[in-house]
């Protein structure tokens, strides 16, 4: 039976991170910083802003630092940072992050080709990560790529991703991402996952983080909030993909999810039109099409209107 349907839910942006860390062209920090700081007036109070790992593997992430110093600390807004590691963690420390992401995969294949080692191995490098949170304060995200395909393995089980949110509950994750990183679930997959990862975690410390290869993106949204699923990332723009998944597109576009949420009378926080206006920006910066369908849609009537008014 499905779960009442929520006065309001959380909308994690993922954009100035998850979403620009796979430009090929540099996007200087000014930048950056300026989308987190529209993102925030908008009225988005989680925005995942940055990650400290090796500029090596993902130069485009090399300026984090620069990033949250120079942003306007939002009251009320949890600016998060991805980080793989001590090192990672000690940076992002420095930075003043308030929540840290941590990340495996539900998908052996996926975890080695990715982060170089096993689920175990990944799960045991963040120990002493999950301490240093904990000694600081700071809120610890635990994240599962793959959780609903991988393009190695295809298919994942449920009790596979049960069994990585019962690793990450343990590390001392505060929540943790379900995450469709190729974008292959389907409202099916989406309800096994979920069910299954309730079983070792509650509800409500769960997210989904989907991405819309498929076009399912909001139908799962959808089937984990009839489940009680109470948290979603989205990046502005549909920005973002998959560097290790062939084909696999951008994340589910925050306007397009926000237009969704406020048409089903659920609140989020934050104001569409703002936000559709920060999808703007950031797409004509980086020089990319808008993914968002509501945001195209959106901006053309206002053009219209505009355009009306002009005639008379």
């Amino acid at each position: 039976m499905a779960t009442p349907l929520p006065a309001s839910v959380e909308v994690v942006e993922v954009g100035p991170r998850d979403g620009l860390q796979n430009e090929s062209t540099p996007v200087p920090a000014a930048v950056k910083i300026d989308l987190v700081d529209r993102l925030a007036a908008a009225g988005l109070r989680a925005i995942e802003a940055a990650a400290f790992v090796s500029p090596r593997w993902v130069p485009q992430m090399a300026d984090g630092a620069e990033v949250m110093a120079g942003i306007r600390r939002t009251p009320g807004v949890v600016y998060s940072a991805l980080v793989p590691n001590v090192r990672g963690m000690e940076a992002a420390l420095a930075a003043g992050v308030q929540e840290v992401v941590v990340f495996s995969a539900a998908s052996e294949s996926f975890a080695r080709r990715n982060i170089n080692c096993s689920i175990s191995e990944s799960i045991e490098r963040f120990e002493p990560v999950a301490r240093m949170a904990r000694d600081a304060g700071v809120r610890l995200r635990g994240s599962i790529s793959c959780a609903l395909g991988c393009p190695y393995e295809g298919a994942i089980v449920p009790a596979a991703v049960a069994d990585v949110v019962r690793r990450m509950a343990e590390l001392g994750c505060d929540s943790v991402d379900v995450a469709d990183t190729i974008g292959v679930g389907t409202p099916g997959a989406v309800r096994a996952a979920f069910e299954a990862a309730a079983r070792v975690l509650p509800m409500e410390r769960l997210a989904g983080h989907f991405h819309d290869t498929y076009g399912q993106a909001l139908a799962n949204v959808l089937a984990a909030l009839q489940l009680g699923v109470r948290s979603f990332h989205a990046s502005v723009a549909g920005l973002g993909g998959c560097p290790y998944a062939r084909g696999a597109t951008g994340n589910l576009a925050t306007e397009d999810l926000l237009y969704m949420l406020h048409g089903m009378g659920i609140a989020t926080g934050a104001d569409l039109q703002a936000v559709v206006d920060c999808g703007d920006y950031i797409s004509r910066a980086v020089g990319r099409a808008n993914g968002s369908r509501a945001a195209r849609a959106l901006l053309a009537a206002r053009e219209s209107a505009q355009a009306a008014r002009a005639s008379h």
